[in-house]
């Protein structure tokens, strides 16, 4: 058998985990002058489910426009072209992966954790003033990817990981290293790489777990680490300064963050995600 790694583990998986369609679509027409808001617009009309979910979120809270914008090429004149292509991936990517068949996940359980790390992250960027804050919305949002591809390719080495951490998620990735030789980030930085996503999302992605490794994106990687640690304050207990006592004073300086600017995020960010959520993934979508 040959030696799994997480290359291995995507390139069998391409037609499973692609990137959707309409993104490729959206991502050429940027990339041509030809090309208008209003034909982009155009084209993602034609699906009206997505149109409507990205036109509620772009009048929603997390943008906190006060005039509404009720059509998809006023949005992609307000947001920008780069912001919308980032929220058609993130909805468009919920659609696609939702149905993966797997024992080892609840998918609502691992769409509400991913958009509330998207949130948070996404707050904790803008509290500390880092310029286009919402490209860590999408960031926090696909952090966890690699994590579907292991449970699909390779559920039973995937399931002792998840028994021998007793699904602490703090340790899953250390066993995951001890045990297969590499990480649910890595798998996810692979994946995001191979679809030729910008560096910023995937080197983050590959280095949260540890994102003193970061070489170039070491801000987006402290954010993206501290979102999903706060995340798991929230669901299992435990308090701020726990969570901020595992980071250096370094660390917390390159991030600008203190206690009471995580307590502040984590208040916004309990109404943002409800709504996030659910204008992202219709409820009925569960049932």
């Amino acid at each position: 058998m040959d030696k799994l790694t997480p290359q291995s583990l995507i390139q069998d998986s391409k037609g499973i985990f692609s990137l959707p369609d309409i993104y490729l679509q959206i991502s050429e027409m940027i990339s041509d002058p030809r090309y208008t808001a209003a034909d982009m617009g155009a084209v993602i009309s034609k699906d009206p489910g997505l149109s409507l979910r990205l036109l509620k979120i772009v009048n929603s809270s997390f943008y906190g426009f006060q005039a509404k914008v009720d059509t998809i090429s006023r949005a992609i004149t307000i947001v920008g072209v780069e912001d919308l292509k980032n929220l058609v991936l993130a909805t468009s990517v919920v659609d696609k992966f939702n149905e993966i068949p797997s024992e080892l996940v609840d998918m609502t359980d691992f769409w509400m954790r991913s958009v509330n790390c998207g949130v948070i992250a996404k707050l904790l960027a803008k509290e500390s003033s880092v310029l286009h804050c919402e490209r860590l919305f999408l960031t926090g949002l696909l952090h966890d990817l690699g994590s579907l591809v292991m449970y699909y390719k390779i559920p039973d080495q995937s399931k002792e990981v998840l028994l021998a951490a007793d699904y602490d998620r703090q340790m899953v990735g250390v066993l995951e290293r001890e045990m297969l030789g590499f990480t649910h980030a890595d798998v996810g930085q692979a994946l995001i790489s191979s679809w030729g996503l910008p560096e910023s999302l995937y080197e983050a992605i590959g280095c949260y777990l540890v994102p003193e490794m970061s070489l170039v994106h070491k801000l987006d990687a402290h954010l993206l680490c501290l979102a999903s640690r706060l995340i798991d304050l929230t669901q299992q207990g435990g308090s701020i300064e726990a969570v901020l006592s595992g980071y250096s004073e370094e660390a917390l300086a390159v991030m600008r963050i203190d206690y009471e600017l995580v307590a502040n995020v984590l208040e916004k960010a309990e109404v943002e995600f409800s709504q996030v959520f659910e204008l992202m993934m219709p409820s009925k979508r569960f049932h």
